[in-house]
């Protein structure tokens, strides 16, 4: 199990929408569309489903950036911000209020199948709810302290978790049973902590998790990478382990330990992909799968990936689909063995 757990949103086994298209310029509907050139009609969103300055939230300002800049889209893209449940309260609008809106895409990551799959919390909606078009990066975990926290080190933390769970505080930007809270609770289970002893806080995005770290109201947070390299270079924040099989190489973050060189046998990988709405018209499923293929070869995309810790990790169409009915297996099998599925 500890190898399962370990892998959880792995490639292979466990490892970031568009706002609402009522402001879309009365174009919502793709299905009216039957020729190329039809779309896009109007100005694209893409949704973020949390708040600003986390994972989701910079993936999708990197599309909508990336996309123009290049010119692969001319139409101006618009990012927004939608929290609430960790992605769940838009995911139920996303799923029925804009199933046919076409002009709305949603950047997601494994929360989309976390939310759907666990007991508390539960959401109804999952990545069948939606059009997969392509998983363009991965990114992982990090165990985060602020700059004059009394942990130097992770088993530092963890020693005192286990010596009284009550006495600490962590946090993450998502629900109990979601994605930052298995990256919390998955070195303290392999350091033989019972996972419903710790206490978790939950915030809407990490972005909020961190001003909550910061703020006093958390004695340490687990997020991913991205969201906390500016924290560490501007000297409030300290990583005490990341969770990649190796070392990243990030400005700053370049001497932070595994999980692995610190004798936990685990990793967390998480993946981020963009979806459409669950009728999306063909001419517009087409046009972002090519697109999106053609912004995956493009040295200015990969010089965005390098500039935010991202690794680049393709897949699109049915390739994703298929990741995602794999890591569905994946997690419902993690969920369960914490107790937490439905």
């Amino acid at each position: 199990m500890k190898k399962k757990l370990g892998a959880l949103f792995s490639a292979a086994t466990l490892t970031l929408a568009l706002a609402a298209c009522s402001d879309g310029g009365g174009e919502s509907s793709g299905s009216s569309g039957n020729k190329e050139e039809d779309y896009p009609k109007s100005n694209l969103t893409i949704v973020a489903p949390s708040g600003a300055g986390g994972g989701w939230d910079l993936t999708a300002r990197s599309i909508g950036k990336m996309m123009n800049e290049t010119r692969l889209i001319e139409k101006p893209i618009t990012v927004e911000n939608k929290p609430g449940g960790g992605g769940a309260v838009f995911m139920a609008t996303y799923a029925t209020k804009e199933a046919e809106n076409d002009h709305m895409l949603m950047v997601k990551s494994p929360p989309i199948l976390i939310n759907n799959l666990k007991a508390e919390g539960n959401s109804p909606y999952g990545y069948k709810d939606t059009t997969p078009l392509a998983q363009l990066t991965k990114d992982f975990g990090a165990i985060v302290v602020r700059a004059d926290s009394p942990y130097e080190s992770l088993t530092d933390l963890l020693d005192a978790v286990k010596a009284d769970p009550t006495s600490i505080t962590m946090a993450g930007g998502s629900a109990p049973g979601s994605m930052d809270h298995l990256i919390t609770i998955l070195p303290a289970y392999e350091y033989g902590i019972d996972p419903k002893a710790v206490k978790y806080v939950s915030y809407d995005g990490g972005g909020e998790a961190m001003a909550a770290l910061l703020g006093k109201n958390a004695d340490a947070i687990g997020t991913d990478i991205s969201t906390v390299a500016a924290y560490v270079k501007s000297g409030d924040a300290r990583v005490l382990a990341v969770t990649s099989p190796n070392k990243v190489a990030i400005e700053g973050l370049e001497d932070v330990p595994t999980l692995y060189d610190l004798g936990i046998d685990t990793e967390f990988t998480i993946w981020r992909g963009i979806f459409g709405p669950k009728d999306m018209s063909e001419t517009a499923k087409t046009y972002w799968v090519e697109n999106l293929t053609a912004l995956n070869d493009k040295e200015e995309w990969k010089s965005e990936l390098q500039r935010n810790g991202w690794e680049q990790d393709f897949r699109v169409g049915e390739d994703f689909t298929k990741f995602l009915e794999d890591q569905e297996k994946t997690i419902t099998e993690i969920l369960t063995a914490l107790g937490m599925q439905k």
